[in-house]
């Protein structure tokens, strides 16, 4: 059985049809009740009114969508719209000069005078209505992007928003898992009658942990500094609970003020590493860390012994959130990957675009 699709116009090309059409119906109507109306001639007008008005409005279209001014803050796009409706009235002034000079000269050539004197006749009435059809159509070409681009943003921030509540469950449910919990609270036990200040230590930074997941707010960004900070106590926690098993280090940028990157996003590869890294040799292993300004964005580099799983490399639900908030976030902007580059070290690679 063989589906036949339906081939149908856009909205815009709708748009387009319907609005110029009735444009050219209304002028054919003056033309009608003012004086002897020709009805070849009045076909002729109507087509070629419809056809001047698309051709000077998809013209600027195709400029908008090749120079991407539907991007464009309000600020920045007024000055270009107002010099373009000015050159839009010019455009259109002139075409429809040619079109009824044109058409004219071809159904009644008797009582046309000469193509010069028709224009000084015409052109300025003819840039006025220009002007008065431009602006409506330009205006309301970018109010409908305007619009479009509010309800992507508000849907996105909804998707953000979900995936970030999901994201913060599952950092609680991993800081909350038994095995964690427990080992941390045993280490906690044993260091209290062997190092209390230890002891005590690691009291805070459980509980900083905890604090941190329940009650940080759902911002998009978080700064860089706060999210290494975070990511120290939960390597410094987890070396008391490895012990010797733990080696890392965690290097960031000298100049790191007022970088922002989305939240607990170098945590969760730092868990990822724990888990599927350290915590499955019984030998332990090597956590290094190191966040680097690139001219691409900030490049975050976790590297942990281990082995690379072929065709299992982003299917963990820490880091399918963490990529799904960035497809949404940076609009493909962000680059994540996980390789092998050496045997038995295992590296993710995260580039965040600075803006």
């Amino acid at each position: 059985m063989t589906l036949i699709r339906k081939r149908t116009l856009s909205l815009y090309w709708q748009c387009q049809l319907i609005g110029w059409s009735v444009a050219a119906l209304y002028w054919s109507y003056i033309a009608y009740s003012e004086s002897s109306f020709d009805v070849t001639q009045g076909i002729a007008d109507f087509v070629f009114d419809v056809l001047a008005g698309i051709l000077v409005t998809h013209l600027y279209r195709t400029l908008v969508v090749r120079l991407g001014w539907y991007r464009l803050e309000l600020k920045t796009l007024l000055p270009r719209i107002i010099l373009s409706i000015l050159a839009l009235s010019v455009l259109y002034g002139a075409v429809v000069i040619v079109k009824l000079y044109t058409v004219r000269l071809y159904f009644t050539p008797q009582r046309l005078p000469s193509f010069r004197e028709y224009f000084s006749t015409y052109a300025f009435g003819l840039f006025i209505t220009g002007t008065r059809l431009m602006s409506i159509w330009v205006l309301a070409y970018h109010l409908y992007h305007y619009a479009q681009r509010e309800i992507r943003m508000a849907r996105m921030n909804a998707q953000l928003s979900v995936i970030a509540k999901e994201a913060q469950l599952g950092r609680l449910a991993a800081q909350l898992n038994p095995h964690f919990f427990f080992n941390s609270l045993n280490t906690i036990k044993y260091l209290t009658a062997t190092n209390p200040a230890t002891a005590r230590r690691s009291i805070d930074l459980l509980s900083g942990l905890l604090r941190h997941t329940l009650y940080t707010r759902q911002d998009k960004l978080m700064s860089l500094r706060e999210e290494i900070a975070l990511v120290n106590d939960y390597l410094e926690l987890e070396q008391l609970r490895f012990e010797e098993r733990l080696q890392y280090t965690l290097t960031e940028p000298d100049e790191s003020t007022g970088l922002m990157i989305p939240p607990f996003c170098i945590q969760t590869l730092a868990e990822n590493a724990i888990k599927h890294g350290i915590d499955k040799r019984k030998a332990g292993g090597s956590i290094e860390i190191a966040v680097t300004l690139q001219p691409e964005g900030i490049q975050i580099q976790v590297s942990n012994t281990g082995t690379l799983i072929p065709d299992n490399q982003i299917t963990g639900l820490g880091l399918q959130n963490l990529r799904e908030r960035l497809a949404l976030q940076y609009e493909g902007r962000a680059h994540f990957n996980i390789s092998q580059p050496e045997p038995h070290r295992v590296q993710a690679t995260l580039i965040i675009p600075r803006s």
